[in-house]
C-alpha cells in the first residue's frame, strides 16, 4: 500500500467517527465529549484527506473516502444501534464496498 493509500485509509477511518460522536452525543450524557470527538475527527479526516490528494486523483481520493466513511457508519449502525438490515440496504451497502475495492484496483 502506497503512502497515499494509506493516509486515505486513515481519513475514511476518521470519516467514520464524527457521525459516531454526534450519535452517541444525542444517546449518552456525555454531549460535549463527543461532539468534541466528531470535530476532531472531522478535522483529522480532513487533513489525511488533503495529504492522500497529493498523489492519489481528487475524484478517487473523495469517491473512496465517503464511500468507506459511508459503508463502516452503516455497519456500526446495525451493530450497535441496531438500524435495519433491510434487503435493499444491504444490497446498497455491497455496492459502495463494490465501487471502493474497483477505484483502489484500478488505480
Amino acid at each position: 500500500m502506497t503512502r497515499g493509500w494509506l493516509y486515505l485509509f486513515i481519513a475514511a477511518v476518521l470519516e467514520i467517527g464524527w457521525p459516531l460522536g454526534f450519535k452517541l452525543s444525542q444517546t449518552t450524557s456525555h454531549r460535549v465529549l463527543f461532539i468534541l470527538l466528531a470535530a476532531v475527527c472531522m478535522g483529522l479526516s480532513g487533513f489525511f484527506l488533503w495529504l492522500a490528494q497529493k498523489v492519489i486523483p481528487i475524484g478517487t481520493a473523495y469517491a473512496v473516502w465517503t464511500g468507506i466513511g459511508a459503508a463502516g457508519t452503516f455497519l456500526i449502525g446495525i451493530l450497535a444501534f441496531h438500524d435495519s438490515v433491510a434487503m435493499m440496504r444491504v444490497l446498497s451497502f455491497l455496492l459502495i464496498v463494490a465501487g471502493v475495492i474497483g477505484l483502489r484496483l484500478s488505480g
